[in-house]
């Protein structure tokens, strides 16, 4: 066998061993990825597990072309020799494999570029259409929520159902961490600076709220619940509950 027939049957297995790989990891992609991300309870989180979903998917080709060359290279190329071995043949100079890899390295940089400024624009149209806000205050170590509008404050957040929520949110000591898990939405809260976050939550249920930062001692007990309730159930809510400054 001459040394190009030994470099084709090289690569012919470097692409089923690749196929085979890829195969595998879009199959992860698309049905792992879901099942390892937390329950989707807004359009928001929805497109952040298809964000997962795809970028996975399009990095498994490039993670499988990783692990085929060194599947083959282990199996294959070992040298058994003695000495220092020789080296292969340059990459620079073979014009097919250098266009190759620098036309897909384009494409999926610019594709992940428009897919993160299609997310961008998405956010900034979420918090422009609000329809209520919420002031959120983290202190160490509870969060309070206060209604725009009414004097209504709670340490437990609750949500209409299918309505676009602005989130105000700051910090009366240090830095903490707002982070709905279910919603997908996370924001810093800093002390004397107002961020904002907006959300339309489309699941009725009780789902987690957990501090990001470390913000101290007791940092891992900073979690609470945000009920989100139908509409006419929110408004019955708000209604009875005490006016407070």
């Amino acid at each position: 066998m001459t040394s190009n027939d030994n470099q084709k049957k090289n690569l012919r297995q470097i692409f089923w061993i690749w196929l085979a790989i890829t195969v595998l990891g879009v199959v992860i992609g698309i049905y792992g990825t879901p099942w390892l991300m937390p329950t989707s309870a807004s359009n928001t989180m929805h497109l952040s597990i298809l964000t997962m979903v795809v970028f996975t998917v399009a990095a498994a080709p490039v993670a499988a072309l990783v692990y085929a060359v060194v599947i083959v290279a282990l199996t294959k190329w070992r040298y058994k020799g003695e000495g220092i071995p020789p080296d292969g043949p340059p990459i620079r100079g073979n014009s097919p494999v250098t266009s190759v890899w620098l036309v897909v390295s384009t494409l999926l940089t610019v594709f992940l570029l428009v897919w993160g400024l299609a997310l961008l624009a998405v956010d900034n149209g979420a918090e422009s259409k609000s329809e209520m806000t919420i002031d959120v205050t983290g202190q160490q170590w509870v969060w309070s929520f206060g209604y725009a509008g009414t004097q209504v404050h709670s340490h437990d957040l609750y949500l209409p159902v299918d309505t676009d929520v602005k989130f105000e949110v700051t910090s009366k000591d240090v830095v903490h961490g707002f982070w709905i898990v279910q919603m997908g939405i996370k924001v810093n809260a800093n002390p004397g600076a107002i961020t904002t976050t907006a959300v339309t939550p489309n699941r009725v249920g009780t789902f987690d709220i957990r501090c990001t930062e470390i913000c101290g001692l007791n940092h891992a007990f900073m979690v609470t619940r945000v009920h989100v309730l139908t509409k006419k159930n929110f408004e019955h809510w708000l209604a009875s509950q005490p006016a407070t400054n």
